[in-house]
C-alpha cells in the first residue's frame, strides 16, 4: 500500500523552489533514505510533507488523500509523526510529560504507549520525572523518537537522527526506526551518514540541486557507492 505520494512537488521557502519537481512514492513497511549534501532540500521536504512549510507547487497526498498543508496539526492527525533536527522537545518538562503532550491518544491507551515507548527506549525508564533540557544528546534523541512512535504514526519523518550523537547511542536506536517500518507504517530518513542510511533502508533516493540525481535499491547503491558519488558532486 503507498503512504505517501508526492507529486511534480516544488519546495521552498517565500516562494522559491528549493526542491523541484520532485515524484515520490512511498510505501508501507519501507524505509526510504534520502541522502544529497547539504542544502540540497532534504529538510525542506519533510517540512513540506509535515505541513511546516507550503509547498510552492504540485501535490503531497497521505494513503491516497491531499493533505492541509496550511494546517500541519490536520496533517499529524492524519498519521505523519515528524522528528525534526532540533528535536522540538519541551525542555522545561519532563520526559513524562513530553511524551503525555503528544495528542490524539485515548485515554484508555494511554498507559499502554507509554509503556510501549520506554520498552524501546530503555535508557529513558529511569529519566521519567527529569526534565528534557538536562537531558544528554542522546537521550533527548530518544525521547524525540518515542514521542513520534507513542503515536502509531502512518508515515514517520526522521531527520539526522545521528546528528552529534556518539555511535553506539545511533547503533542502538537504527533497528527502532526499522521496527517501525516493520509494523507497517513508511519511514523517510535523512542522514548524512550513508552507510548507516544504506544499511537501515530498503532504497534510496539522492537529492542534489534541488533535483532527484539518483534513486535505487539500498542493498544495490551500498555495492556501487560511485554512484552515490556521483549524485553528490555530479
Amino acid at each position: 500500500m503507498t503512504v505517501l505520494t508526492l507529486r511534480s512537488l516544488d519546495a521552498g521557502y517565500g516562494g522559491v523552489p528549493v526542491v523541484r519537481d520532485l515524484d515520490l512514492e512511498v510505501d508501507s513497511g519501507e524505509v526510504l533514505a534520502l541522502l544529497g549534501p547539504n542544502g540540497a532540500g532534504k529538510t525542506t521536504i519533510l517540512s513540506t510533507i509535515s505541513g511546516l512549510i507550503p509547498s510552492v507547487a504540485g501535490e503531497v497526498e497521505i494513503m491516497g488523500e491531499p493533505t492541509d498543508s496550511r494546517h500541519p496539526f490536520r496533517v499529524a492527525q492524519r498519521g505523519v509523526a515528524h522528528v525534526a533536527e532540533d528535536r522540538s522537545l519541551f525542555f522545561g518538562l519532563t520526559v513524562m510529560e513530553n511524551l503525555q503532550v503528544v495528542p490524539g491518544l485515548p485515554r484508555s491507551e494511554r498507559r499502554e504507549a507509554y509503556d510501549r515507548a520506554l520498552e524501546l527506549f530503555p535508557p529513558l525508564r529511569p529519566l521519567v520525572a527529569r526534565p528534557a533540557g538536562l537531558l544528554s544528546g542522546g537521550e533527548q534523541q530518544m525521547l524525540a523518537m518515542a514521542r513520534a512512535i507513542i503515536t502509531n504514526p502512518r508515515l514517520l519523518l526522521v531527520d539526522e537522527m545521528s546528528l552529534g550523537l556518539a555511535p553506539v547511542i545511533v547503533q542502538q536506536m537504527m533497528p527502532v526506526v526499522r521496527s517501525v517500518a516493520d509494523t507497517g507504517a513508511a519511514v523517510i530518513i535523512v542522514e548524512q551518514h550513508v552507510h548507516l542510511a544504506l544499511d537501515l533502508a530498503d532504497r534510496a533516493v539522492v537529492i542534489a540541486n534541488g533535483r532527484v540525481a539518483v534513486e535505487g535499491p539500498a542493498a544495490e547503491l551500498r555495492g556501487d557507492l560511485s554512484r552515490i558519488q556521483e549524485g553528490y558532486f555530479g
